[in-house]
This record gives C-alpha cells, sequence and structure tokens, in this order.
C-alpha cells in the first residue's frame, strides 16, 4: 500500500468496534484514513486524534457517490477500501422474515459490491489499489442460529475470491480477511437482534439461540489487537489472500474440513442445545 499523499484508506462501519480500531491502526502507521459511519457522532474520538471522518450509510448510493465526489473534488483518490460496515441477523431460519434477509445481503454483500465498483475506477487510474474485505469465519464453517449471516459472509468470500482473479491483472489485489471472536459492540448487539416467533418450535431451546448470538465474544481477541496485527500483515510485500486473525478463526474452518459433516452437526446441535428438541 502506498503512502502517497494523495492517496487515501476508506473505512466503513468506523463508528465501534474493529472500524474504529482499524482506522486507529492505519492512522498510527502514517496512512491518510478516512473514517466513515451512518453517524458522524459517533466518530468524534477519530476526529480529534486527527482522522477525517464522513457520514455513509453503505446502503444507499447516493451516499457513496457522495464520499467518492468529495475525495475526487478535493484531489484525493482511494488506494485502500476496508469494506467492514456489517450486520448480523440471528435466530432460527424459518423465522427469519424476508425484511431481514434483504437488510443482511444489503449490508454484508451488495453494499460492499457497490462501494468497489465506486472505487475501482479511481484505483484504475491510478494503477494499483487494494481491497479488504472484512468477511467472517461463519462464511466458512456455518452454524444453527446464524444461517442468514453465515450465508451473507458465504457470498462475500465467494464473490471476494472471484473478484480477487478479475482485478489483480488490472492491478488491484482484494484480500478476504476472516475475523474469529472479535470483541467488538457488533457481537455485544447479537442478542438484540435476534428474531424468533412466538409460537417458533425453536423457543423450547431459546437459551441455545441467545448463546450462538452471543458466541463470537467467549474469550474474544481485543479490536485494537486484531487491527493492529492486521495492518501489519496487510503491510507485507506478499500478504496472503485470505487472512485469519482472532479467536478461533484457524480452528472452526480446520474443524469443516476435517470433521465429517454428521460429527460437526452433532457437536454443534449440542453446543446450541438442537439436541434437546428430539427428546
Amino acid at each position: 500500500m502506498s503512502n502517497k499523499s494523495n492517496e487515501v484508506v476508506l473505512i466503513t462501519g468506523c463508528g465501534s468496534g474493529i472500524g474504529k480500531a482499524l482506522a486507529l491502526a492505519f492512522h498510527a502507521k502514517g496512512h491518510v484514513v478516512y473514517a466513515t459511519a451512518r453517524r458522524v457522532s459517533a466518530m468524534a474520538d477519530l476526529d480529534r486524534q486527527g482522522i477525517r471522518t464522513l457520514a455513509l450509510d453503505v446502503t444507499q448510493a447516493a451516499d457513496i457517490q457522495r464520499v467518492v465526489d468529495e475525495l475526487q473534488s478535493i484531489g484525493l483518490h482511494v488506494g485502500t477500501l476496508v469494506n467492514n460496515a456489517g450486520y448480523g441477523a440471528m435466530g432460527p431460519l424459518l423465522d427469519l422474515p424476508a425484511p431481514e434477509w434483504q437488510k443482511q445481503f444489503d449490508v454484508n454483500v451488495f453494499a460492499p459490491m457497490a462501494l468497489m465498483r465506486a472505487v475501482v475506477p479511481m484505483m484504475l487510474r491510478h494503477g494499483s489499489g487494494t481491497i479488504v474485505n472484512i468477511s467472517s469465519v461463519s462464511g466458512v464453517m456455518p452454524t444453527p442460529f446464524a444461517g442468514a449471516y453465515c450465508a451473507s459472509k458465504a457470498a462475500l468470500n465467494a464473490a471476494s475470491d472471484s473478484l480477487r482473479m478479475e482485478l489483480r491483472p488490472l492491478g488491484i489485489d482484494v484480500v478476504t480477511v476472516q475475523p474469529g471472536g472479535i470483541r467488538s459492540s457488533f457481537g455485544d448487539r447479537a442478542a438484540e437482534q435476534v428474531t424468533m416467533a412466538q409460537d417458533s418450535p425453536y423457543q423450547a431451546v431459546r437459551d441455545g439461540v441467545l448463546a450462538r448470538a452471543n458466541e463470537s465474544q467467549a474469550q474474544a481477541t481485543p479490536a485494537d489487537v486484531f487491527a493492529s496485527e492486521l495492518v501489519e500483515r496487510l503491510a507485507q510485500p506478499r500478504r496472503p489472500a485470505v487472512i485469519r486473525l482472532g479467536h478461533k478463526s484457524t480452528l472452526l474452518p480446520l474443524l469443516k474440513w476435517a470433521l465429517p459433516n454428521a460429527w460437526l452437526d452433532a457437536i454443534l446441535s449440542k453446543r446450541f442445545q438442537l439436541n434437546r428438541l428430539n427428546k
């Protein structure tokens, strides 16, 4: 990644957690950072430290274009895009209404694609660029009661793989980051985003549903530790195409690869109390 004076790092979802930590970590390494979130007030602490902040709702095309136009109007271009903004719809798939599915993919899949389409022309004009998609190990190893979230991250993983191959000949790198458990307000809010119908058969194992919503925060890696290590990895001359960091980030994909489906199903069913429905 270049440190040219007119080149910036654009990061989404910087109101808290990973996004805020990444803004600080890039800034500490001397990059010009533009941190974005829906509410500028949530980034007041970043602004006080000299990090530029902009309002951005990643699901709104007009908002994305406004940010791009604003940067270009002052002679700046995006050298590194970090698609970090995310949303986690939790609950049994049967109980999840269509609007929740739409929101899940709007934020986690369609928004990163829209941002990439908006900044890639800038990168092409300057002959280089880096796109960093913050995905999740949940896209590699799906679990009960987080099916929509897992599906959206699996889609982002697949899209990132295709983009990496398509954009590399044009001088643009695509890096997929698959964190494990990272301490963040995203994880803290997960239980608040659980959808369950009142007559759901899974009300009998409600504690298991809530356990899945809070799973990422058990022994979670601090966001600042994750961010510092990620920025270091991204600065390596031969950085990997897929980076896994954080609690269980390597263990869970290994289990998915190594264990028969029946074994893994049994382990996850017990962990989230689905086995109790058989009794």
